[in-house]
């Protein structure tokens, strides 16, 4: 399991502006995970969900919904990092979000992740982490989004 890191309140992260994080361990995901996505959201489009079908494409299978390959997100920073010394951090949002190479179903990504920012805001910091999601074996990232949290002193 990848070590996570722990920040030790806001300064600690404003020193650490422009670093690498760490990069987690890997998660495969399966055609029942993504199914499971599909009834959640109600995005069955075929190129997800019909492996029959999806065998017919450049692909050469099923590929992971963009936006389930985006809610790995926090799931991975979990085990990333953690800051102590604060009162609560809220979810505030995505600067920009990008999916650059296809996901196949039955692959193995992890996610590697940055601090691109951390900028003053009233009773507090607004962080930005770039998170690059790769697939195992790939030449191009899955995903690429900057995600903006919102770090409370008191």
């Amino acid at each position: 399991m990848a070590d996570t890191v722990v920040f030790n309140g806001i300064d600690d992260l404003k020193a650490r502006v422009g670093e690498e994080i760490g990069v987690s361990d890997w998660l495969e995901i399966t055609q029942d995970d993504v199914d499971k996505f599909a009834d959640v959201t109600g995005d069955h489009q075929w190129i997800h969900v019909d492996p029959e079908r999806a065998k017919e494409t450049p692909f050469g299978g099923t590929i992971v919904h963009g936006f389930f390959t985006l809610a790995l997100v926090p799931r991975f920073s979990y085990d990333l990092w953690t800051i102590d010394n604060v009162a609560f951090a809220l979810n505030y949002g995505s600067n920009k979000v990008r999916f650059p190479a296809p996901f196949p179903v039955g692959k193995k990504v992890r996610m590697r992740a940055a601090i691109a920012s951390v900028d003053d805001i009233p009773g507090g910091v607004q962080l930005a982490v770039t998170n690059t999601l790769e697939v195992e074996g790939g030449e191009k990232p899955v995903c690429v989004a900057e995600s903006l949290t919102r770090v409370y002193t008191g």
